[in-house]
């Protein structure tokens, strides 16, 4: 089996556990006068658990590739282990060794400084350098999240160090 379809399979069965939450476990603590309203605080995760099951099924079946008139098993989607050092395993691991500097550094430095420079690294990980571009764009962007998180829905998020007030 390609390792698309196993994949699909690991994110079916996380959307089936995900379900079970949003449908057996999320409403049980609900207040009475919320039990009536027609959305509940659980509809997006039930409506997300059930379209990823939907989804992660198609491809775990292969009907995505029976639908654009592929033969459902293309050897060029194999997953090939004597072929293992042409994959970009080493960006793969810079970046979510990135991730993880990003999520630890987010309260001392800040949310604008921490994304700002997550963005620049990952870019300079992923081959762009044009730098000034780089950082131009991922202050710009992080600012922009910081803004609608911030005064548009009203979430406090720190945008500068812990040692700045």
């Amino acid at each position: 089996m390609a390792l698309d379809r196993w994949i699909a399979l690991i994110f079916v069965a996380f959307c089936c556990a995900y379900g079970y939450a949003a449908f057996f476990t999320m409403d049980q603590l609900l207040p009475p006068f919320m039990q009536r309203n027609p959305v509940w605080p659980s509809t997006f995760p039930k409506v997300l658990a059930v379209s990823g099951a939907l989804v992660g099924l198609i491809i775990a079946l292969g009907l995505e590739s029976r639908a654009a008139g592929r033969a459902p098993s293309n050897s060029s989607s194999e997953f090939d282990l004597s072929k293992l050092m042409e994959y970009k395993i080493g960006q793969a691991s810079a970046l979510i060794g990135l991730m993880i500097v990003f999520a630890l550094m987010l309260r001392p430095v800040g949310f604008l400084a921490s994304t700002t420079l997550f963005l620049f690294f990952g870019a300079a990980i992923l081959g762009e350098r044009r730098w000034l571009i780089m950082l131009v764009v991922g202050a710009a962007a992080s600012f922009s999240v910081w803004y609608l998180v911030e005064e548009v829905l009203g979430i406090f998020l720190r945008p500068w160090p812990f040692f700045l007030g």
